[in-house]
């Protein structure tokens, strides 16, 4: 999508009445988008920050039936989850990979009462979870993910296994279980790819980021472009999918609600080689002394240790702080006593708050990650219904998005055109499913854009099918030309970026549209080369191009405690 492709179609949307708005562009707004779209409505989607910038852009990254779940009687969701995790492996192929994981058992038969209490309604959550209530769990797993089953079933292996299993972990097990849940290596490059398949499916919907939303007047919702354009639409219906946002954008659309009260989720990445080979592509999924759940597992070369799960209330302020920190480095040295842990290590770090919905629960981890959509109906003042996205996770965007488009539809009268449920995303378009077609497309793909078979394997990990795209582009800079300190990048790459996925600020390509930030591949010398790039493409004067490495720079370091 060019910017010459965006002026089109506000200009066409400029004081017209207009199907739907939906306010954010995370995932489940960007999934609803991409699911209206196909059914032919027409949409604008809005975002204050960039497309996936927010919550999106902060999850554990992992795509999970939500095993935790099963304690809490959530089953529902558990079937829900699972169904969507199976669906997402093939359906984005080129992001969502399966991922085997460990769960280290210290007890035979703790916590069954617990969880039996839990199951009933009790605020305390279980402790010291046996290998009796892990193996009923993971039974039930397996059970609620085998509609359309991809991978292998759970296991329970001894203490000896465990502890050959994964060089170092702490002697204390007793036993471990063994399943399969997936993984999303970028998160925030999907949400994208759900917007541009909703623009490509219909030519009369539009999207924008870093655009603001100006107070509902009667009928007319009128918007600001990060260029300074106004646009106004007399949308027929707004959903408000602004996630942690949403109390916010509802008082702005004149129908002030209390709906959310999200919890604060932290995440950091080590570069540690040593517990990276011992992982060898695995996840431990454990227990913390006080009873939640940790997990640390191999991310794009990277270790990725997370979450926490602290109530918090101002998305636009959250980091990851010293004591969250503390927390994880303790957790791994009980886990692993013969390795080594310090701040040294972390590469990255990044928080998000989960749009939960308000709660009096006393523990965070009990409160419900299943998702509603509360309708607030016409008034005189405000002609239009908002549905808010309240709740949901990442792993459900999609079943979400379905439930939420089946209300929007009725309400305009329109019938349903297509299931997402087999529809790929993105690059998961024609995505090589084994490795012989794997090899069968790289070497006709590298024969067309003539790359060698190494680079276009590397661009179809990075973009599935939309590689030949990238590999094609004939821009300003040759692929051979590296940006510095990031090599795995070309600068002709970069450009096709800018080009051809609305960008607009410099952050959008370090810390989104590539992996440069959250694997810590980045030096200043890398994000000035990316500058100059961006500033060619999108005409930045030396000033603007100046300020924009400035406050790049500035949330690197200080959101995200990278040293450059």
């Amino acid at each position: 999508m060019t910017a010459a492709d965006t002026d089109a179609r506000l200009a066409a949307l400029d004081g017209q009445p207009i199907d739907v708005v939906i306010i954010g562009a995370g995932v489940n707004g960007a999934g609803l988008f991409r699911d209206l779209c196909l059914q032919g409505i027409d949409c604008l989607i809005i975002d204050k920050g960039d497309f996936g910038s927010g919550t999106s852009a902060a999850p554990s990254r992992l795509i999970h039936g939500g095993l935790k779940y099963l304690e809490t009687g959530e089953f529902r969701l558990v079937a829900q989850s699972t169904l969507e995790r199976n669906l997402l492996l093939r359906n984005a192929p080129h992001y969502v990979k399966p991922l085997p994981t460990l769960i280290p058992i210290f007890t035979w038969t703790k916590g069954v009462w617990a969880a039996l209490r839990t199951l009933f309604g009790s605020t305390t959550a279980p402790r010291s979870r046996g290998a009796v209530l892990v193996k009923i769990g993971l039974w039930l797993y397996d059970f609620y993910g085998s509609r359309n089953q991809v991978m292998p079933r759970h296991a329970l292996l001894s203490r000896r296994a465990a502890l050959r299993s994964i060089p170092g972990l702490t002697e204390a097990v007793v036993a471990a279980g063994t399943y399969y849940d997936a993984q999303v290596t970028s998160p925030e490059r999907l949400v994208l790819e759900l917007v541009r398949d909703g623009l490509a499916a219909h030519p009369r919907s539009a999207a924008l980021n870093w655009t603001s939303l100006d107070p509902v007047a009667g009928e007319t919702l009128s918007v600001r472009a990060p260029d300074g354009r106004q646009l106004s639409v007399r949308p027929k219906l707004v959903v408000n999918a602004a996630g942690p946002w949403i109390d916010e954008a509802n008082a702005t659309l004149g129908a002030p609600s209390a709906m959310i009260g999200g919890t604060k989720g932290s995440h950091i990445l080590l570069d540690h080689e040593d517990l990276r080979r011992r992982l060898a592509g695995r996840m431990i999924y454990f227990e913390a002394d006080d009873g939640r759940i940790c997990l640390v597992y191999d991310h794009l070369g990277r270790v990725l240790v997370g979450s926490t799960d602290i109530p918090a209330a101002d998305p636009d302020v959250v980091r990851c702080d010293d004591d969250e920190i503390d927390y994880f480095l303790v957790c791994l040295r009980r886990l692993l006593p013969g390795l080594s842990f310090d701040r040294t290590q972390i590469v990255y770090a990044y928080s998000g708050i989960r749009p939960l919905p308000a709660s009096n629960a006393t523990i965070p981890g009990l409160i419900s990650r299943d998702h509603s959509a509360p309708v607030a109906e016409p008034t005189r003042a405000r002609p239009f219904p908002i549905i808010s996205l309240v709740g949901g996770k990442w792993t459900t965007f999609r079943g979400f998005a379905e439930e939420v488009a089946d209300v929007v539809l009725a309400r305009l009268g329109h019938a349903r055109r297509i299931s997402t449920q087999r529809v790929p995303i993105g690059g998961g378009r024609d995505f090589p499913p084994d490795e012989a077609e794997r090899l069968t497309w790289l070497a006709q793909a590298s024969a067309e854009a003539g790359l060698s078979t190494e680079r276009m394997s590397q661009l179809l990990d990075r973009y599935g099918t939309t590689a030949l795209d990238v590999a094609m582009w004939r821009g300003r800079w040759s692929d051979a030309d590296r940006l510095p300190g990031a090599e795995s990048y070309s600068r002709a790459e970069i450009d096709w970026i800018v080009r051809s996925e609305m960008v607009v600020r410099l952050e959008d390509i370090v810390m989104r549209r590539t992996l440069l930030a959250v694997t810590g591949d980045l030096t200043r010398s890398t994000v000035e080369a990316i500058a100059d790039v961006a500033a060619a493409a999108l005409g930045w004067t030396e000033a603007e191009r100046s300020a924009e490495i400035a406050s790049t720079l500035e949330r690197l370091t200080t959101r995200h405690r990278m040293r450059l």
